[in-house]
């Protein structure tokens, strides 16, 4: 990795991160046992396990020194955007809307009563022509005459008993399926699980063996016949063969109820021998190909180099960041060819601690969200089972990623909605992995005491205000150009002055900066600035006299102008003053330093090192200092990543409280972020944090947007507006009153009314396509529950996800 530059940066850091004479039928039926009762976690769906938020499982998030070839071999298939990869199953296709339980027992019930009398009617001879199929396939002289006429002969009897033996699973098969009895089963039965699934066959299987052996059900006697048919009727000469035949006809009835009720299943687990659970995080079998083996090493030709980062990987000398790095450090090396070998030499002298990030860190001290640092996804939740979402994303894992944070994101909920707790930290804590991989360089700011993350976290801690800071932050942007400095510095100062533009605040710094820096060498620090700006004699004497000496002819130009507009009307000088003074307080005595010996951080390091910093503000005793700090990192984050010219590492700002941070200028650069491959994290209490004439900009220039629970309705209908609308299909049931012409049915009508004490009506269904709000401004505001937030994502190809509601457990 190249790291030049980058180890000399001063901060805390991460420490390590499944025909003849019958026998006479047994007068009970044969002894079975009874399947082992007690749950069953096997047969559970993963899916509807209850779950705890918190870290994730070893299987989704390798633990510190647990071997990671199984993680790095699970499938991460390509889906749409803000789908949890991590070993992803669709979701099984969408069944029809199923009838109400109601009508699904009283459809039951009718069924079953059908089928009785129908089965009593043919049992009693009072169906006609009942036996004339029979009578078709076998001998006449079978049968006595007459369409009626029973049978005459014992082949007659046994062939009537196989007969009405068919006929009964006939009518049983017809009326389990007009009945729906297998929805009624997985409805009331097979869905809560064991044992009660188990108990339920047992005692199903229990009366069926019992009605089998006191021939209520025509079973033993048809399969006797069809034995003595076959293998002819001395077979029940001997007890033995007669007792096997019993076993087998209470086995055979047995089967299917064991089948339903998993009896096999819930016996292994109660043994402690059961198969583990089908899972969507299942690691697919280790190939020559599969990725635990380094494809990519060994196309090369490096096989020594790949064989040790996979006897690495396998015996847990190497976690799953080391993993993301190195395949990154490979890739910049293929670009680069003379890097390819001392990149292999490196893997074969230190296995995975190869192409360290600068800081010597592998891993963050702890890590509070579920994360696959292979692509790079956080899950900050799980889509809901909600009408408003999509089908396939209903129970899916919500993700975001570099792809989707290019686009920038917005979130807005209130005080206590758990933007920083469940969204803000846990991308602040993807993105810092993802600078150890080399891969991202992250600016988190937010007030003191704000859970960013713990500094050990961070390569730079920035207190500001703050007598034990480490660092200080440049004002100037490191920049040595005094328009560029100017142009950023006056979008900070006085960026939300509505009134002021902030170009002749530019223009005005300009004037000033230039002299100071041909004069000095260096920009004034915020004291002479603010001297400078409030037009003190001295101070512009003392500027004039060092031009003067110097002989800096065209500055002494800059400084004349800025002299004779002084004082005039619209002048900015004094709000740019006003903004100054607010930063020359005595709890920033010894920051902004500007001379020779200073050496504050500069966000140009940025856009070219793997960087994690932090920014503290005090915004409890400096409000206002707070919010023009911020506003001026968001217009230099802006400025620094346009301007870069090497795209390769992904630059994320993160603010927690964007609060007036945001200006007109802003969201131009916000909407140029994608294009140079870095994004910006906003989170505002309401949108009106922003000033209203950059509603509708700012909505348009993220791509990400996220509506948390307890918004108003004004936040929820410019949001509705944003995620505009969607066509639908309406039924509109209009019941008209039926007028009767007859008199018999106008009279039947008056009994109906007298009996239920309504009048008959009729049903007009209009089915249509409308055009509707995909979440309207009331839903937002107020169907949105606690803990929860409706999201829309884009990447920066295109695509994009309609908004979800989410579950968040970030």
């Amino acid at each position: 990795m190249d790291d030049d530059g980058t180890r000399g940066v001063r901060g805390s850091s991460a420490d390590r991160v499944p025909g003849p004479a019958l026998p006479p039928p047994p007068t009970a039926p044969p002894r079975v046992p009874a399947p082992a009762a007690g749950p069953d976690p096997a047969a559970t769906p993963v899916e509807q396990r209850p779950t705890r938020p918190g870290p994730a499982s070893p299987a989704e998030q390798p633990v510190p020194g647990a071997p990671v070839d199984a993680w790095l071999r699970t499938p991460r298939p390509p889906q749409e955007p803000g789908v949890w990869r991590y070993g992803y199953t669709p979701p099984p296709p969408e069944e029809p809307e199923g009838v109400s339980n109601r009508s699904l027992l009283v459809g039951a019930l009718i069924s079953l009563l059908s089928a009785l009398l129908l089965w009593s009617l043919w049992r009693n001879g009072y169906l006609p022509y009942r036996l004339v199929p029979l009578k078709l396939f076998t001998p006449g002289e079978w049968w006595n005459p007459g369409t009626s006429g029973g049978p005459r002969t014992i082949e007659g009897s046994d062939a009537l008993t196989v007969y009405e033996a068919i006929l009964f699973g006939l009518l049983a098969y017809g009326c389990g399926r007009i009945g729906n009895f297998s929805e009624l089963f997985r409805r009331h039965v097979a869905d809560r699980g064991q044992p009660f699934l188990a108990l339920a066959a047992a005692a199903a299987a229990g009366l069926t063996q019992l009605l089998v052996w006191k021939e209520a059900l025509p079973v033993v006697r048809p399969v006797l016949v069809l034995v003595a048919s076959v293998a002819g009727g001395e077979i029940y000469q001997s007890q033995t063969v007669v007792n096997v035949i019993y076993a087998v006809i209470a086995a055979a009835v047995l089967h299917p109820f064991a089948r339903l009720g998993r009896w096999r299943e819930l016996i292994a687990a109660r043994r402690g021998t059961a198969a583990p659970a089908p899972s969507g995080t299942a690691a697919a079998p280790a190939t020559a190909t599969s990725a635990d083996q380094w494809p990519e090493l060994r196309t090369a030709g490096w096989t020594d180099a790949a064989d040790t980062l996979t006897a690495e990987a396998r015996t847990g000398r190497m976690n799953d960041v080391d993993v993301a790095r190195l395949r990154h450090a490979w890739a910049l090396a293929t670009r680069r060819p003379d890097r390819l070998a001392p990149l292999a030499e490196a893997v074969l002298r230190t296995g995975g601690a190869a192409a360290l990030h600068p800081s010597g860190h592998r891993d963050l001290p702890r890590r509070g969200a579920r994360h696959d640092v292979l692509t790079g996804q956080v899950r900050i939740g799980r889509c809901a089972d909600d009408p408003h979402n999509p089908y396939v994303r209903r129970g899916t894992g919500l993700a975001l990623e570099p792809a989707l944070l290019g686009t920038s994101l917005l979130a807005v909920g209130p005080p206590g909605a758990g933007k920083t707790a469940r969204l803000i930290r846990p991308v602040v804590e993807a993105l810092a992995l993802r600078a150890l991989a080399g891969q991202a360089a992250v600016l988190a700011v937010g007030g003191a005491g704000a859970p960013l993350g713990p500094d050990d976290a961070f390569d730079v801690v920035v207190r500001l205000g703050h007598p034990g800071s480490a660092h200080d932050i440049d004002l100037y942007g490191g920049t040595i150009d005094p328009d560029e400095a100017a142009a950023v510095l006056a979008e900070g100062l006085v960026g939300d002055v509505g009134s002021l533009d902030s170009r002749r605040a530019a223009t005005v710094l300009a004037q000033l900066l230039g002299p100071y820096r041909a004069a000095h060498g260096h920009f004034p620090s915020v004291p002479e600035l603010r001297e400078l700006l409030d037009g003190t004699p001295a101070a512009l004497a003392g500027l004039r006299a060092s031009l003067e000496t110097a002989g800096h002819h065209a500055m002494l130009r800059e400084l004349d102008a800025r002299s004779r507009q002084a004082g005039g009307p619209g002048d900015p000088a004094p709000a740019l003053a006003d903004r100054v003074a607010l930063l020359d307080r005595p709890a920033f005595t010894g920051f902004f330093a500007t001379g020779p010996d200073a050496r504050p951080f500069s966000l140009r390091a940025l856009g070219q090192h793997p960087l994690r910093v932090r920014v503290d503000l005090p915004e409890r005793g400096h409000a206002e200092a707070s919010r023009l700090l911020t506003r001026l990192l968001l217009a230099q984050f802006t400025a620094i990543t346009a301007a870069r010219t090497d795209t390769t590492l992904f630059a994320c700002l993160v603010l927690d409280d964007a609060t007036h941070a945001v200006t007109a200028e802003t969201v131009r650069g916000i909407r140029r972020l994608r294009s140079v491959n870095a994004g910006a994290v906003l989170a505002l209490r309401t949108v009106d944090d922003v000033p209203e004439t950059l509603h509708t900009p700012l909505l348009g220039a993220v791509g990400c947007t996220a509506a948390f629970s307890g918004i108003t309705t004004w936040d929820g209908k410019r949001f509705a507006e944003a995620w505009g609308k969607e066509w639908v299909e309406t039924r509109e049931v209009a019941q008209h009153t039926v007028f009767a012409d007859q008199p018999f049915t106008r009279a039947l009508h008056a009994l109906r009314k007298l009996v239920t004490g309504k009048a008959v009506t009729t049903d007009a269904v209009t089915v249509r396509q409308v055009e509707r709000e995909r979440w309207s401004a009331s839903e937002l505001a107020y169907a949105v529950p606690a803990g929860h937030a409706v999201i829309r994502l884009a990447t920066v190809e295109g695509e994009h996800a309609p908004p979800l509601l989410v579950h968040l457990d970030g």
